[in-house]
Parts: C-alpha cells; structure tokens; sequence
C-alpha cells in the first residue's frame, strides 16, 4: 500500500521530515515549500486539533518551543492560533510565518507532493481525532495521497478500521522481539522504527510480511547505513543528505 501511495512509484522514497526542516522552521508553509523544492517524494507533519474543532500543522501539543505563543495548542482557536509567529525562533528571516491548518497544507499539496500525517497524541489524548483527520482529508480531496503514522497504536488502528485503504504505519522507538505482530495488532501496513535500532533482519522480515519499513530520526540519521538495508523510505530533517548518500551508494560498483 505504500506503493500506491506513492503513484506506484519504485522507492525508496524520500519523504521531508516535518517538511525541509534543518534548513525552515518546521511544519511552516516555507519549511514544506524548501522540502518540494528540493526534490522529496512526499512531506511529513504532524497535526492536533484545535479548540474550535479544526486539525493544526504542529508538533508539539504547547506553542512555547516553535511559536511566541503559550499554552496548549487545543486550548485555543484555528484564528488564534493564526495570529502567532511560528518562524522567528527559527531565524528571523522566517517572522511571520504562520501555524497552518491542515486543510491549507493539504489544498496545497495536492497535485504536488504527497503527504505523510503523524496523529499526535500523549500527555493529552484527543478522542475522535481519527474521525476529524478522515473528514478533512475527504474534503481536500487528499484521501489516496497520504500515509498516517502515530506512535500512539490505537489511533492507528482506529483510522484504519475507518478507511481500510488508507495506509497506515506504527512508529516506535524500541527493538521490539516481533515488529511484525506489532503492525498486525493495529492492523498496520508498515513499520516506522527508530533508525539507531534498525537492523537488515527486521527490513527482511517486514517485507517477508508484505509490510512497508521506513526508519525516522533526527540530523544523527546515518543514511548510508539506512538505505543499505533496504527501507522503502527515509526521512530527513536535511533532504540533500539521503539523496546524496542514495547516489554514492548507486554508483558504487555491484558485488555479484
């Protein structure tokens, strides 16, 4: 399913961790622009939903560490929200940038990159983020253009059970004994493991299951290590790092 996601592409696929964001203030219109720019395959973000009942582009449930706002994030409104600076603290050449709302990021991106969602969740759990997720993307028209990933195993599952053909993947931090029964118990198509744990047995036995395998991970990502085993995906806080390190590793010579 990740194929299909991707336009049935051959991977591995690139994907723009919270947009190009070692080089924009992440999850900000400039950060998902500069990752496009650069050639990704698809963007990555991550949303919570507001107190007026609209899903926001944010990591963290507080604006204290990317905004000059304070609080939580679901104790304000989509217009409040709007009105903070998610760029300053960046550089101040990205002031003014802005908190967007998921159905902005999504008008925007269809037709030009596809989009990785991460359902965020814990300290605080948003009951019927699911539901709210599978109508916005019903109504930007983005419903087969999207991966969505959670460390947070029933929400994954719980969007499934509601869009069978949407796939889905199972981010963990752990070397779990039986990765594949994790993605089967939230009835996942794919595995998203901390990069730092990954071994070339564990991209075996997920495509032996017909599962998807794409490792995450900070700036530290050792992207030769990571493409050798053969992922299907990475994702970059720096895009140019993977692509360069696919491309020394194309041009190295076959050993059989």
């Amino acid at each position: 399913m990740l194929q299909a996601a991707f336009g049935n592409r051959p991977g591995p696929y690139l994907i723009g961790h919270r947009g190009a964001s070692g080089y924009a203030p992440e999850n900000t219109m400039a950060s998902f622009e500069r990752a496009v720019a650069m050639g990704v395959d698809a963007i990555e973000l991550d949303v919570h939903p507001t107190r007026d009942g609209e899903l926001v582009v944010i990591h963290d449930p507080t604006l204290e560490r990317t905004t000059n706002g304070r609080g939580l994030v679901s104790a304000h409104t989509l217009a409040e929200l709007q009105q903070l600076d998610a760029g300053s603290w960046f550089d101040p050449a990205f002031a003014g940038e802005r908190i967007p709302s998921l159905s902005e990021v999504l008008a925007w991106a269809r037709g030009r990159t596809k989009v990785v969602i991460e359902i965020k969740q814990g300290p605080i759990f948003y009951q019927g983020i699911e539901a709210q997720l599978l109508a916005t993307l019903e109504r930007t028209g983005m419903r087969d253009q999207v991966l969505v990933i959670s460390f947070d195993h029933h929400s994954v599952r719980a969007l499934k059970r509601l869009a069978p053909e949407i796939p889905t993947g199972v981010l963990y931090a752990g070397r779990c004994i039986d990765p594949v029964a994790l993605a089967r118990a939230a009835e996942a198509d794919g595995l998203m493991p901390y990069w730092a744990l990954l071994t070339r047995e564990e991209v075996e036995a997920a495509h032996a299951a017909g599962l998807f395998i794409s490792p995450w991970g900070g700036p530290e990502q050792d992207y030769h290590f990571i493409l050798a085993t053969g992922v299907d995906a990475v994702a970059a806080d720096f895009p140019d790092r993977p692509q360069q390190a696919l491309a020394q590793l194309r041009r190295q010579p076959s050993s059989t």
